[in-house]
């Protein structure tokens, strides 16, 4: 009988998905794991099949638990949610110590990966994108809100890689600040 399991799942998670969305997959290696999880590469494999699987669940775990997607939710719906989202975004990435968005870091190692983890990324993108819509269809646009939330879908993006730039937040917010101003118009 094998001794019993110090540490949970859920926890090594979410030790090992920061360095996962520092890092990518191609450049954490175990040791970088058992260092962040505390966890050794024994207590890890009985855990996880390999990196690829723990990688996998980490990923799974943010498509689910989120991003403070639950805003995009709040009633009455529009611009203040998505304006209240993106910045959000931003002040939980400089208080964790992560850039942007774990999805839209992830796309930078998804040829390497099984593509399951290509298809939890497109979900999740398609999740956040009928979010924006639906918030945006509160509102009256100028253009069509498909249009609006392809448009938004690429700031976000395009925000969420910024962030890695090393760009000021006030900055950053400037940016968002400014998008959602010529939305509006």
């Amino acid at each position: 009988m094998g001794r019993p399991k110090k540490f949970s799942r859920e926890e090594v998670l979410d030790k090992a998905m920061p360095l996962f969305w520092r890092q990518g997959y191609a450049d954490t290696c175990l040791q970088d794991l058992e260092k962040a999880t505390g966890v050794n590469k024994s207590g890890l494999y009985s855990e996880f099949k390999d990196k690829e699987d723990l990688y996998l669940a980490a990923l799974r775990r943010y498509v689910e638990n989120g991003d403070n997607r639950a805003v995009l939710l709040e009633e009455p719906l529009g611009w203040h949610n998505i304006e209240k989202f993106l910045k959000a975004k931003l002040q939980a990435c400089e208080q964790s110590g992560t850039k942007g968005c774990f999805l839209v870091s992830s796309m930078r190692d998804s040829e390497l990966l099984h593509p399951e983890a290509a298809e939890m990324m497109a979900e999740g993108r398609r999740r956040l994108k009928q979010m924006f819509f639906k918030n945006i269809e509160s509102e009256k646009t100028r253009l069509p809100a498909e249009t609006v939330t392809e448009l938004l879908s690429t700031f976000f993006s395009g925000i969420c890689i910024e962030q890695n730039l090393k760009n000021s937040k006030a900055s950053l917010i400037r940016k968002v600040d400014d998008f959602i101003n010529a939305m509006k118009k």
